[in-house]
């Protein structure tokens, strides 16, 4: 088993008196999906921020390739490599797909917007995740749900990260955007990152997840194999009906890693 690209240790963050995690513990490697699943309350959204640099944990460490790192900022986490796609997306549906994707990251030739070479990136990002659009010049607030997660997962691969940590990409979506949702999850997978798919969605989660991680009252409370666990086990674990447990084994994809 290769070693972690990136891995939380002991991390907690508290809001006032409420405690939102507790020496959690998290590795994530490349060609593989982690996903972390629990109930309302249990921890999730702490954790996909200070997975992307917008909460600084109040203890415990962050590691890059081993080493500690600290997450300031979204800009900072970026720089090192980790991207994050939240639940809204933070498109602007007025604007088209190659203004959502360059925002911010326009290509210029001398004084002008380079609209040529950013037509080509956005439709070579779009292909490399197998997405579907009817065009890189429709305003996003056009496009389906499915649709609109694959603009913003592409623009996060702008940058070529090494980490991509998707906040409940499939909430909301029917089961047809669903399916896609999930297929670029995979193709992100395929293509060398390490993914850490936060949901609430069992369902989804086994679907493409290598190993799966449960929250509860913002602790750990089992890191499971996703071939091998059961929704019931899935379902115990995050209500507390069983002890913490662990089952783990190396990533899906490992083999094909050079």
């Amino acid at each position: 088993m290769s070693s972690p690209v990136l891995s939380l240790r002991g991390v907690s963050k508290s809001f006032g008196a409420v405690r939102a995690l507790a020496h959690v513990d998290l590795d994530v490697r490349t060609h593989e999906v982690v996903a972390v699943v629990g109930d309302n309350g249990s921890g999730k959204s702490t954790l996909a921020g200070v997975l992307s640099g917008a909460l600084v944990p109040d203890a415990g460490q962050v590691e890059l390739d081993g080493r500690p790192v600290t997450l300031a900022s979204p800009g900072l986490a970026r720089a090192l490599g980790i991207a994050a796609v939240f639940q809204d997306g933070a498109l602007c549906e007025n604007l088209d797909v190659v203004e959502n994707l360059f925002l911010g990251q326009e290509v210029t030739a001398g004084p002008l917007l380079d609209e040529v070479a950013m037509e080509k990136e956005a439709w070579s990002l779009l292909n490399k995740l197998a997405a579907r659009v009817p065009s890189v010049r429709v305003p996003v607030g056009a496009l389906t749900g499915g649709q609109r997660q694959a603009v913003a997962i592409a623009r996060t691969l702008l940058g070529d990260p090494r980490v991509v940590v998707l906040d409940e990409p499939t909430a909301a979506l029917g089961i047809t955007q669903t399916a896609e949702v999930l297929n670029l999850v995979e193709r992100l997978r395929d293509d060398g990152h390490a993914v850490v798919l936060i949901s609430s969605s069992i369902v989804d989660v086994q679907a493409v997840a290598d190993s799966i991680v449960v929250l509860r009252l913002g602790r750990t409370n089992g890191v499971f194999d996703a071939d091998q666990v059961s929704y019931e086990d899935l379902i115990a674990a995050m209500t507390g009906a069983t002890p913490v447990g662990r089952r783990t084994r190396p990533a899906r994809r490992e083999e094909n890693v050079t």
